[in-house]
């Protein structure tokens, strides 16, 4: 459980910084990170790492269409965890 545990806050914190260089990017006008990347960077787990950079970065929260596919995901990922929750017991 703890190796499970520490995989997840590894996956949300490298989800955050890859948000974290996205904004830095868009800051200063040079090329950016694919939606497409931080989309496939917050399946693995990743949703809470995606919401709080939204929040705390101010980044991508204007868009939509961005917040309805983190949406999906996070409840993708909340129903895998509640399925698979027994089997952590």
């Amino acid at each position: 459980m703890e190796i499970l545990l520490s995989g997840l806050l590894l996956v949300n914190l490298l989800c955050f910084g890859l948000f974290a260089v996205d904004k830095r990017k868009a800051q200063r006008k040079q090329r950016r990170i694919a939606e497409k990347t931080l989309h496939w960077a917050t399946l693995p787990g990743a949703a809470p790492g995606a919401w709080a950079a939204m929040w705390l970065l101010r980044h991508k929260n204007r868009k939509a269409a961005f917040w309805g596919v983190t949406l999906a995901l996070t409840l993708l990922q909340g129903a895998v965890l509640y399925f698979a929750w027994p089997s952590f017991r």
